[in-house]
């Protein structure tokens, strides 16, 4: 693993919202084997210390629970058996409905095709989950970053607007209601805390994303 001193902020902070992402996916073994808890203190620190704080305790309170515990309140909050507790999709928070592929739905897969944001075959949830736009918006500050880095001042202006949009009109409008959602359904720690983070982090990159002009053809 990179050392914190030689991974990039910008790095950190795209690294960090995929790890946020992955623990929106079925809890397995694979969630410590590959490091995941460490790899997000480790880009956390880098982001803001108070994301530091905040996913600090993810890896002890995984481990304190057996898997098991883990997959019953995963099923509970996000799949059931009949209404979960936190629905997963912005569909469900921004349209105040039960039904699929609503109008936000169709917009936000509108965006994802502006950028060529493929959702994997195997992923058989829409694409409004919570784990897909959180792989959005981390591809959106991954391009942003590298249009920076190219000095692509078109490019970079455009994925900023592109980006603002999707926090505004999708995520960042859906987070706080879901996230609370989380919180008062969870019987884990784990959940309770992933919860947390999550709104913290996309609340501090909508707050921390300056104005863009020029409008996506």
């Amino acid at each position: 693993m990179m050392a914190e001193l030689e991974l990039d902020p910008s790095v950190a902070r795209e690294d960090l919202c995929r790890f946020i992402a992955a623990c929106y996916y079925e809890p397995g073994p694979e969630f410590v084997e590959e490091g995941l808890f460490d790899a997000m203190v480790t880009a956390a620190k880098r982001v803001d210390p108070e994301l530091a704080a905040l996913a600090a305790p993810l890896g002890e309170h995984f481990a304190a629970q057996d898997l098991e515990t883990l997959l019953v309140d995963y099923t509970r909050l996000f799949l059931g058996p009949i209404e979960p507790l936190a629905r997963p999709n912005g569909s469900f928070w921004l349209g105040g409905e039960t039904r699929l592929m609503q109008d936000s739905t169709m917009a936000v897969q509108a965006l994802y095709q502006k950028v060529g944001f493929d959702i994997d075959e195997a992923f058989h949830e829409l694409p409004d989950h919570v784990a897909v736009e959180l792989e959005f918006l981390y591809l959106t500050l991954f391009r942003r970053h590298e249009a920076q880095r190219a000095g692509d001042a078109d490019g970079l202006r455009d994925l900023t607007r592109l980006q603002r949009r999707f926090l505004a009109q999708h995520l960042g409008a859906w987070i706080v209601p879901f996230t609370q959602a989380v919180k008062d359904g969870a019987q884990t720690a784990f959940y309770r805390d992933v919860a947390v983070l999550t709104e913290r982090f996309v609340q501090m990159i909508a707050a921390g994303e300056p104005a863009a002009g020029a409008s996506l053809q």
